[in-house]
């Protein structure tokens, strides 16, 4: 993740518009009054490649709380169902 995109937002989100699980996260981090900055991949092929980089994974949502990893939708809403959710986004914010 560049140093921008870690200064921009405490919550990144790398997302595709018709991606079910990726506005399921993000309806998530909006309940949890969460700002986030969603990265469109499926238009920029260079953002894509680094989230591929960054996450291990291709499939989308990849999301990154702090500059940390988290997963995708299933590893964001169990974070939630733990009660873990919260403090992560209010870490270093």
């Amino acid at each position: 993740m560049s140093e921008a995109d870690r200064s921009a937002s405490h919550v990144v989100v790398y997302a595709s518009p018709s991606c079910a699980y990726c506005a399921a996260a993000k309806r998530l981090l909006r309940r949890k009054r969460a700002d986030f900055l969603e990265i469109n991949v499926p238009s920029n092929p260079q953002r894509r490649q680094q989230m591929i980089e960054l996450s291990g994974r291709q499939t989308v949502p990849q999301i990154f709380i702090g500059g940390r990893h988290i997963g995708g939708y299933t590893e964001l809403a169990a974070l939630e169902s733990e009660g873990r959710l919260e403090a992560l986004l209010a870490e270093d914010v």
